[in-house]
């Protein structure tokens, strides 16, 4: 494993990092850790996601139907206001206007 030292840090920058390990209960290096390691993590792709999700489903773990993936869905945004697909409120669409005419 490798070190870093960090000089002339900012002594408000150190405790607001001692304040915010202490409420994820870690200490303030594995909090430094943990912050570093997400700000240079490579963002995830759609076959990151893809790749994982067939993975998980190899394996047995999460849905395995269609049924089981929608209430997955619907407990995932049950906390935001999930909506029936027969509930959804479509407002009417108006009508196009004419193509334009290439005489």
């Amino acid at each position: 494993m490798a070190s870093i030292t960090i000089r002339n840090l900012d002594d408000g920058v150190k405790q607001r990092l001692r304040v915010r390990a202490a409420e994820h209960g870690n200490s303030m290096e594995q909090e430094a850790r943990d912050i570093l390691s997400a700000a240079v993590a490579r963002p995830e792709t759609g076959e990151d996601v893809v790749r994982r999700a067939r993975a998980r489903a190899a394996a047995g773990e999460g849905p395995q139907t269609g049924e089981e993936l929608y209430r997955a869905i619907r407990a995932r945004f049950a906390a935001i206001g999930f909506v029936e697909p027969d509930e959804l409120q479509i407002p009417p669409r108006e009508p196009m206007r004419d193509p334009p005419q290439f005489d």
